[in-house]
């Protein structure tokens, strides 16, 4: 299970961190852990994501911008927004897969997902 939350409005150049709890998967790994937006322009497209080597990978539209990170000991995942956009509004969800080695931003990588958390970006 997996659950965001810290979303929000803020306006261009803002900051927002948005956390998710994970459930159910072994401190240890192996495992990846995402975080995806969903717009009025993508479906869902992948932001950043993080496995139990602390080795993360960016999408380019947020590479420098954004950092992913987790607390292993609270198995929470973080992504801090920096230097916000408008175009970087939409629904943030949180993915899981277990068992994996294989570093991707594919949706269809990822078979445990979040409600989501709404961030907002006015210019």
């Amino acid at each position: 299970q997996l659950t965001e939350s810290g979303g929000g409005s803020v306006q261009t150049g803002g900051s927002l961190r948005v956390s998710c709890i994970v459930s159910g998967l072994p401190q240890n790994g192996p495992y990846r852990l995402g975080w995806f937006r969903r717009s009025p322009w993508k479906e869902r497209e992948g932001i950043a994501s993080i496995d139990n080597y602390e080795s993360s990978i960016y999408a380019d539209s947020v590479r420098g911008r954004f950092t992913i990170s987790q607390d292993k000991a609270k198995v929470t995942v973080f992504l801090q927004l920096d230097r916000l956009k408008p175009e970087d509004s939409g629904m943030y969800l949180c993915a899981a897969k277990e068992n994996t080695a294989i570093r991707s931003l594919n949706v269809y990588l990822y078979d445990l997902w979040g409600q989501g958390t709404q961030i907002t970006v006015s210019s």
